[in-house]
């Protein structure tokens, strides 16, 4: 497939640009549909949101608020409300606003003024939900209201719709991500157009995706969220698969293979793992519907849809955009040195190799320390409180943060998120006054019925986020209902995320364990081992643990919080640890399977766990780190998305994949498999022979001509000479197998002569390449005996199977 695509490039390339172009067109014509579909099947907050609905149709629009203060006097005063009033009317008769309830109209006005007479609010019911309310609207109420203030008056929108406006330009937070990507990878390659590759590999990965999963939202529930994720994964892998590749490729090409032969091999081994380690993410991705979170659903549709798009691009798209650069893929820099010194030998170097020899001198130290650190960052989880965040957590800045603390100030911090006792029969006075004698009860009022329901809203004394309102919540619902002999139920937004997070915490193990089982499973199947997939899960658990005591400690106890400018610390968002559980541990067996298959791929040919781990270390050990600093970059860019949830997802992500990459994968894992020798590669005989075989590395392809004879190492040997026959000294001659794996290397002696040892019988490739030369390539098939083969170089031709 990847010959196909390099040859037919230009196929290709229209094929995905016009894909990518043709749903961009028809997911523009057909608009989006994303739909918020928040269902707790089987929940008291459900059931009285289901009677509210029943009771009240008509209220579906979304309600913002208008809050002012006076710094001397009262809001009543006559100036004051000579300012205020008219500005209400004036909104009120904008185009889309409903209506809006004032605290100049009559009794039930009366109660929007505080004690004191110096904070009053306004209730503005939009016509639509707060996604569907025009930004423009949304911004000439705020901008109306605000027009109010003057020096001793001011005034702060707070609500849903009004946030929006504070969001910052869409796609910021994709196009910061996208530049330090690119200057990461431009650091890594030295090369602009290698740089730009996996940078357009991501584009199309994502583009497509989005307008996929922007179609389907008109089929099926897809929340608004599940752009904004699928943005974030896909962009992370899309970037990270195509580096993986690249990098395959440019090594190909530097050790002196053809760009068409590179390509071929570097898609053979490294897009293998590609594909492996895309169908680890969307199974881990599909483990969040174990949760029966229905909502989720959508949010897997869509990630899975755009890593899906980011595994095809990778493996399509990518081989035919390396047929258009060819050797361009290199810096001008390499292909100069290529030219004048020919390949280079393929061994690996410099910082990662030391670090891996250091790794396995003292793999004792190495993984103690890791385990130390690790086990330090996860401290703070121990203390991790579920729930939801609100417009108090935003920042300080912020009219909707003012708005939110002026509302606390006047009328007391649980007036931001007051309970709904939605009564459906009994005595509802009794109930009242019942609750009225509750403790942690601020207020407590009845509205007036309707279609036989009744909704009493409950203000608690402390904030949404305190676990005294959820105790309030508790003692509602076990003692004062009961008590008083009435159907009801507590409903509200407090209601439900405190519902939220506790059906999230009970079926958060089953989640857990399901997707560490899968991911077992596939690794058992790749790699032959039992030892492998158990090192793993442990890593992914140590390394879930760690990556969500950074985020409590940043999020929950508010470290660092002012220098992010991520607003108040709060409690982690319900919804978090599934969502990012399921990211975490998808990306982390990602660079579990570059690392260990590049080992298995050593292990299969000299059975020396030793020499496999270095290897394997050395040579990926550079590029984890690599693709890692790219999707730490991506992940903390979305700080700048506006969402608080994305913020605390991308900090979270880019915690947990800095963590993984330069400590587990590069310390802890090789440090442990030098520690378990060769019991790493164990698998009981019975199961080996039960077990299908799914190879993450190619199998090396079987001679076409003879079959390998049985026996021991032998050798070719010859002389390589130039068309006149005179010994050509320095020419570098390269034995490979047909999978493109380098066997031996050798350089010609002053008299042209050669020798290279060959491991066994078989096929193999034996190139030869020289200054002022042309490349010259054939296949050589060697029994047990010494084969004599003697090479020809000719000035300036290019051999064709050198190229093929």
């Amino acid at each position: 497939m990847a010959r196909w695509c390099y040859r037919h490039r230009l196929v290709v390339l229209l094929l995905w640009v016009g894909a990518l172009f043709g749903l961009g067109f028809a997911a523009t014509t057909a608009g989006t549909d994303y739909a918020n579909v928040f269902s707790l099947p089987n929940t008291d907050s459900k059931r009285a949101y289901d009677q509210m609905e029943k009771a009240f149709p008509n209220s579906a629009g979304d309600t913002d608020t208008v809050v002012w203060k006076v710094d001397a006097g009262t809001v009543r005063d006559a100036s004051v409300r000579s300012r205020i009033q008219p500005v209400l009317d004036e909104i009120a008769a904008m185009k889309g606003v409903g209506q809006v309830a004032g605290p100049y109209q009559g009794e039930r006005g009366a109660a929007q003024i505080s004690r004191n007479g110096r904070i009053a609010y306004a209730q503005i019911t939009f016509a639509e939900q707060a996604n569907a309310v025009p930004k423009d609207l949304v911004q000439k109420v705020v901008d109306t209201a605000q027009g109010a203030e003057r020096s001793g008056l001011q005034v702060e929108l707070g609500g849903q719709a009004i946030q929006r406006v504070q969001e910052p330009p869409t796609g910021l937070a994709e196009m910061v991500g996208i530049l330090a990507a690119a200057v990461v990878l431009f650091l890594a390659f030295g090369s602009l157009f290698a740089m730009l590759l996996p940078i357009g590999i991501a584009i199309f990965g994502v583009g497509t995706g989005l307008f996929s999963t922007q179609l389907l939202s008109h089929s099926t529930a897809i929340p608004d969220l599940a752009p904004l994720l699928a943005t974030l994964i896909g962009l992370g892998v899309g970037i990270d698969y195509a580096l993986f590749i690249v990098t395959r490729h440019r090594r190909g090409i530097l050790r002196g293979l053809a760009p068409e032969e590179s390509a071929v091999v570097a898609l053979n081994t490294s897009g293998r793992a590609v594909l492996f380690a895309g169908g680890t993410v969307c199974i881990a991705l599909a483990g969040m519907l174990v949760t029966n979170l229905r909502f989720l659903d959508g949010v897997v549709i869509g990630t899975s849809l755009t890593v899906v798009f980011s595994v095809l691009a990778a493996t399509t798209l990518l081989p035919a955009l390396l047929g258009v650069l060819g050797t361009r893929v290199l810096s001008r820099r390499q292909r100069r040195k290529l030219a004048q010194q020919g390949p280079e030998p393929e061994r690996a170097s410099g910082a990662a190799a030391r670090w891996s020899m250091n790794v396995q001198r003292r793999p004792r130290t190495i993984a103690a320390l890791a385990l130390v650190v690790m086990a330090i960052l996860a401290i703070p989880v121990l203390s991790l409180h579920l729930g939801a965040t609100d417009q108090g957590n935003d920042d300080a800045t912020t009219t909707t943060r003012k708005a939110y603390d002026l509302l606390a100030e006047g009328f007391g911090p649980g007036f931001n998120g007051p309970l709904q006792v939605v009564v459906t029969g009994g005595d509802t006075g009794t109930l009242v006054k019942n609750i009225g004698g509750t403790s942690g009860v601020a207020a407590v009022a009845a509205l007036p019925p309707a279609n036989g329901v009744t909704v009493i809203q409950v203000v608690p004394t402390t904030s949404p986020q305190s676990t005294k309102t959820d105790q309030l919540i508790d003692t509602l619902r076990d003692r004062v209902i009961p008590d008083a002999g009435v159907t009801a139920h507590v409903g509200g937004v407090t209601a439900v995320s405190k519902d939220f997070a506790t059906i999230t915490g009970d079926r958060l193990p089953y989640f857990v364990a399901t997707i560490i089982g899968l991911g077992f499973l596939l690794l058992l199947i790749a790699f032959r081992s039992l030892v492998v997939p158990l090192t793993a899960a442990l890593m992914n658990l140590i390394a879930a643990a760690a990556s969500f005591g950074v985020l409590v400690a940043i999020f929950q106890w508010g470290w660092g919080l002012s220098l992010l400018g991520l607003g108040k610390e709060g409690p982690i968002n319900a919804f978090l640890p599934v969502i990012m559980l399921s990211l975490l541990f998808g990306l982390s067996m990602d660079y579990q399977v570059f690392l260990v298959s590049r080992m298995h791929e050593e292990w299969v040919h000299t059975k020396d766990n030793a020499r496999a781990v270095r290897v394997g270390l050395a040579e990926t050990g550079r590029v984890i780190n690599s693709a890692a600093l790219i999707m730490v970059c991506v992940f903390l860019a979305f700080v700048l998305s506006g969402d608080s949830g994305a913020a605390m997802a991308g900090v979270g992500l880019a915690a947990a994949v800095a963590l993984d990459a330069f400590i587990l994968r590069t310390a802890l894992v090789p440090a442990a498999m030098h520690l378990l020798g060769d019991s790493n590669w164990w698998l009981p005989a019975g199961l080996d022979k039960r077990l299908p075989h799914l190879a993450v590395e190619p199998a090396e392809a079987p001679s076409e001509s003879a079959a390998p004879v049985a026996g021991g190492a032998s050798v070719v040997h010859g002389f390589v000479r130039d068309a006149e026959g005179g010994p050509v000294d320095g020419a570098v001659l390269t034995l490979l197998t047909k999978g493109g794996r380098e066997l031996d290397r050798v350089t010609s002696l002053a008299d042209g002569s050669y020798i290279v040892s060959v491991p066994a019988p078989g096929t193999y490739l034996l190139s030869a390449t020289a200054r002022s030369y042309g490349a010259r390539a054939r296949h050589v098939v060697v029994t047990d005996e010494p084969l004599v083969h003697d090479v020809e170089l000719a000035e300036g031709e290019v051999d064709a199977d050198a190229v093929n």
